[in-house]
């Protein structure tokens, strides 16, 4: 079990509905959040390792997560601690331009539990480059967040979006589960 570790993904202030000033709230980013906070508290009681990414945009043009700003910090929620390693990203794949994969290598890390924010963004492509890599990938779907989207005049509520991304991924990519199915099998 030492080879598994939980990649928590831009659970950052911008995206929760609660944070004052944000700037792309989710739908259900708190419960999501409460959830890996769940995950976060099992891993560090077991003494196993946890990746923090951190989305920054390298422009104030961006519509969130600008550099610097306070939006663009890890939510007190599900904070690094001082041992955890946190790696900043400009990109959406979080192995992308940063050494995320090094980092990994470093521990021998063989097997993810990946949660986080947006699920239809910046959760699939992790997940799609981690098991691309080599990596078992396990993403605890109601510990992820998303949003409502649009395309070509179809509105798609969020759970839907949250569900079409979860079932592909599950497909191929990773083995889907509830956060409680991932805790016990740490157990």
């Amino acid at each position: 079990m030492t080879n598994t570790a939980l990649l928590v993904i831009d659970f950052q202030n911008d995206y929760f509905p609660t944070y004052e000033g944000n700037k792309w709230a989710l739908s259900g980013t708190e419960e999501a959040a409460a959830n890996g906070s769940k995950l976060l508290t099992v891993f560090r009681q077991k003494g196993l390792p946890v990746f923090h990414v951190r989305h920054e945009f390298p422009t104030d043009e961006a519509p969130f997560f600008l550099p610097g700003s306070e939006g663009a910090q890890i939510h007190p929620s599900v904070a690094a601690e001082a041992d955890e390693t946190v790696i900043v990203k400009h990109q959406i794949n979080s192995f992308r331009d940063t050494d995320l994969k090094q980092k990994l290598e470093e521990k021998g890390i063989e097997k993810l539990i990946i949660i986080g924010a947006m699920t239809h963004m910046c959760i699939d492509a992790a997940v799609r480059a981690a098991e691309d890599f080599g990596y078992q990938c396990s993403v605890a779907h109601d510990a992820c967040a998303t949003l409502a989207l649009e395309f070509n005049g179809v509105k798609v509520p969020a759970n839907h979006v949250h569900a079409a991304f979860m079932a592909a991924l599950n497909f191929a990519y990773a083995q889907v589960h509830s956060t409680q199915e991932l805790i016990d099998t740490l157990n």
